[in-house]
């Protein structure tokens, strides 16, 4: 083809002048162009967005400099992912541009001396406790997904899990990291002094890209109890779980499902659930004193019956582990009843359970919609998840549901979001759950480590007012 002297040729559009430059710089097994490629990046568990205009998998964090030099040099925003099983919108991108995909950073290493895993940002995040354990050692943060869960994606969420109540979320366990700013400069972070570690877990993106993280290990306890337990009526769950604390018990799990919950894994496992039960409430206690471990349990126990609840210990490992797999199988045993759910991530205070879980099953049973809860009550953090046909039911009907369970825990004194992230789902009620002048604070930190806007944007803050 020729042009006329003088004339400009025309400019490649940007997907293929930005993969185009990639390709070059690392290799066609690192970058995906392809429509056909790029539409497998435009979502995360619960949400769709853009497509990509290119995909990066890089093997090093040598890779990702060059990828965020790229894309900032095209003037591309850059969204990090790892499994993509966030509940929040966090890797579905909300405009075309460049994914990092980190599911080819695997390497791991275990020091058993120091108690260390140093990972890079794609490990599975079993994959630590798997390797750590012929040393006697395990990483407790277990999220519902981490058979499938990145260690980048837990850090960017600061994702928790069932043991989060006594053991803490994945903060608790860093160490130190590894990460990219919006530069592309690469920087290493201890948790001395100031806690600037800190600052990028659960930022979901949006103020750097975490590539590898040192992570402290423990041991595991000798002995674990389990017991579950049954109510007529959800306040009564959770005044059990208040009660229970209040005596000195601190279970390693105690995780709530409601009728609705229990239900679906009863239709999807047929494990023997007690189907009439309107909330059910699973329990671990542990650690290395076997009388201490009964103690808590018979403390977790009396607080049930006392409740009004009816107890049923567990006499078996096999049968603990049978009520364990009900509380896994709580997001395939949905997907069953609708294609698509609105999930939530309250966390309120545990004073305050047994009115913040009544007021949202009576907003669930007014609203029409399909809405079930569970999640990690010992600590607080509810997982109202609403779950709906879109081809069927209304869209808007869903989120104002949604922002009604979240002026509950608003209301209450709690917060959005414990583990799942502030992602794209829940950017409408942030202004309602922070004071305008914390935004602005926010805004000052965002602007500070990313002061384009390139990384993860329109996650985490709403736009900044005029």
């Amino acid at each position: 083809m020729s042009t006329r002297a003088g004339s400009k040729a025309p400019s490649a559009p940007p997907v293929f002048s930005l993969a185009a430059e990639l390709t070059r710089l690392l290799g066609p097994r690192k970058v995906l162009s392809n429509l056909s490629e790029r539409l497998n990046y435009r979502y995360d568990a619960i949400a769709f967005g853009e497509t990509p205009l290119c995909v990066v998998l890089p093997d090093s964090t040598a890779d990702v400099v060059i990828a965020v030099k790229a894309a900032r040099a095209a003037g591309m925003p850059i969204v990090g992912r790892g499994a993509a099983s966030g509940l929040s919108g966090g890797a579905a991108p909300t405009e075309p541009g460049l994914v990092i995909s980190f599911t080819r950073m695997t390497q791991l290493s275990i020091d058993p001396v120091l108690r260390e895993a140093i990972a890079q940002a794609g490990v599975i995040t079993l994959s630590v406790t798997e390797a750590a354990k012929p040393f006697g050692l395990i990483y407790p943060p277990d999220p519902a997904s981490f058979r499938t869960s990145t260690i980048g994606g837990n850090l960017a969420e600061n994702a928790g899990g069932p043991l989060c109540f006594k053991y803490g979320v994945t903060g608790d366990y860093v160490q130190g990291l590894e990460f990219v700013d919006a530069d592309g400069e690469v920087h290493s972070l201890t948790r001395d002094a100031y806690d600037l570690a800190g600052l990028l877990i659960g930022s979901e993106g949006t103020l750097g890209l975490i590539t590898q993280a040192t992570l402290r290990l423990t041991t595991p306890p000798q002995f674990t109890r389990t017991l579950m337990a049954h109510f007529a009526e959800v306040g009564q769950c959770a005044e059990a779980v208040s009660a229970a604390i209040a005596a000195g018990a601190v279970p390693s799990k105690l995780e709530f499902m409601d009728r609705a919950c229990t239900n679906a894994i009863e239709d999807y496992l047929h494990l023997g659930l007690p189907r009439e039960a309107e909330a059910l409430l699973l329990v671990d206690t542990d650690g290395n004193d076997l009388e201490t471990v009964e103690e808590e349990r018979a403390l977790v126990e009396a607080a049930c019956r006392n409740a009004g609840g009816t107890v049923r210990r567990a006499e078996s490992d096999a049968e603990a582990a049978q009520l364990w797999q009900a509380r896994r199988s709580v997001s395939p045993a949905l997907g069953r009843i609708r294609p698509q759910r609105m999930n939530e991530d309250i966390v309120v205070p545990r004073s305050v359970l047994p009115e913040v879980v009544r007021e949202i099953r009576a907003l669930g049973d007014a609203s029409g919609l399909h809405l079930v809860q569970f999640g990690h009550i010992g600590d607080g953090n509810l997982h109202p998840n609403i779950l709906f046909d879109p081809r069927t039911e209304s869209l808007e009907a869903v989120h104002e549901l949604a922002h009604e369970v979240a002026r509950v825990a608003i209301r209450h004194g709690g917060v959005l979001s414990g583990e799942h992230g502030i992602g794209s789902m829940k950017l409408a009620f942030m202004r309602e759950a922070v004071d305008a002048g914390t935004l602005a604070a926010l805004w000052r930190v965002k602007h500070a480590l990313d002061p384009h806007g390139a990384l993860n944007p329109g996650k985490v803050l709403p736009a900044e007012e005029a």
